[in-house]
């Protein structure tokens, strides 16, 4: 049921989203060089590699790690890099990814191919049986601002109470928390 789901509403996001998602490409290779998306090396269900696209926010040739390990992360973006963050625009492309199967609308957020610390931890926890997904139960409850373990802590409580109500539940308050740009650090 939540794969059916998955596929229904991303058709209809992409067909609505058809217009805001040009001209976000179009701003992003108007205002930097390089592509307009970005395809990052990240973790799936069962720890299996997936290429995720996110439109691109950092300057081409950024270090590939989680933007709090950058040393000054603000001086990698592009100039609308931090717009594209704050306002989760960045992530439109992923309903690529949705469609595909690699991830879900409600799911532990995909960690990065080189955090080995959280794939670790959710390991251990039975969290990467999840499929990814592009919100989730961490997401709403802290974002940026949590530490792994808590995050991973988060997840884990997901795994063991996920529902379709749930993930409506969490799908709501997401889209506030993106209005109101709570939890963005980076």
């Amino acid at each position: 049921m939540k794969r059916i789901f998955d596929l229904l509403l991303a058709l209809a996001a992409t067909v609505f989203l058809t217009v805001p998602v040009v001209l976000v490409a179009a701003l992003v290779r108007l205002t930097s060089p390089g592509p307009a998306l970005y395809w990052s090396d990240r973790v799936g269900r069962h720890n299996t590699l997936f290429k995720m696209p996110k439109f691109r926010s950092m300057r081409v040739g950024t270090p590939a790690v989680a933007t709090h390990l950058l040393a000054d992360p603000k001086a990698h973006l592009t100039p609308i890099g931090n717009f594209l963050r704050k306002s989760s625009l960045d992530e439109l492309p992923q309903l690529w990814s949705i469609l595909a199967g690699d991830m879900s609308f409600v799911g532990p957020r995909p960690a990065l191919f080189n955090q080995h610390d959280l794939i670790a931890l959710r390991t251990e926890l039975g969290v990467h049986e999840l499929v990814p997904g592009l919100t989730g139960w961490a997401q709403i409850n802290g974002r940026d601002e949590l530490p792994i373990p808590d995050k991973v802590k988060l997840d884990a409580e997901y795994l063991q109470s996920h529902s379709l109500a749930l993930d409506f539940r969490i799908l709501w308050l997401t889209f506030v928390k993106v209005i109101r740009r709570d939890g963005v650090s980076h």
